[in-house]
């Protein structure tokens, strides 16, 4: 599992974006692939998956 700050999330259009801590890459996640209810500059721990246009964030919930 990785971890990471919600950089942003849009919640009336399901989508946003995870930072990653380590990396500093950003992923997307949509909201098919949380555990947890997330907001902007929540920390989180989220698992990766190739999507259609490179890595998606998965199984994302409050650390």
């Amino acid at each position: 599992m990785s971890k990471g700050t919600v950089k942003f999330f849009n919640r009336s259009k399901g989508y946003g974006f995870i930072k990653d801590s380590e990396s500093e890459n950003e992923y997307f996640v949509h909201v098919s692939g949380l555990i947890d209810k997330i907001k902007e500059n929540d920390e989180v721990t989220f698992d990766l998956q190739e999507g259609k246009k490179g890595k998606n964030a998965i199984n994302v919930k409050l650390a």
